[in-house]
């Protein structure tokens, strides 16, 4: 697989469980989070959905032959910015993989758009409050 197809991919993938709206050929409007894609066809399926009448959908299979365009609602979360700020308060024990959707810190704290999520202890617990202050300045912008 090319760079540029695993990057494209890596996109739509950081757009899981996340709100999108979805435009389809015949220029139908869905919103809703992205609960599942199938890279092959690019075909999706949205949770807790509304269409363009407002009308309350649980779940909707669109066809990826019948996608027009996917927007994101909500705004990205600076992955990039954290691993920065962490850097830091750990030089050069701080490893972005920003394709994947986490950071490494110390090759021990795994840190993604939700916190913490894999490591314990005293560096875990400061990554963990470097992320809770980032999240919070972040939110007051």
């Amino acid at each position: 697989m090319s760079m540029a197809k695993r990057k494209f991919f890596g996109e739509i993938a950081a757009l899981l469980d996340k709100m999108v709206m979805v435009v389809t050929m015949d220029g139908k409007k869905y919103s809703g989070t992205l609960a599942g894609i199938d890279p092959e066809t690019l075909s999706l399926c949205l949770s807790e959905a509304k269409d363009d009448k407002g009308t309350y959908l649980h779940r909707v299979f669109l066809n990826g032959s019948t996608i027009a365009q996917i927007f994101t609602v909500e705004k990205p979360f600076d992955l990039k910015s954290l691993s920065e700020r962490l850097d830091k308060v750990f030089p050069t024990m701080v490893r972005l993989y920003e394709d994947k959707g986490f950071i490494w810190v110390m090759d021990k704290v795994k840190v993604t758009e939700k916190g913490v999520v894999e490591g314990a202890g005293p560096a875990a617990e400061r990554v963990q409050k470097v992320y809770d202050l980032f999240v919070k300045e972040a939110g007051s912008k």
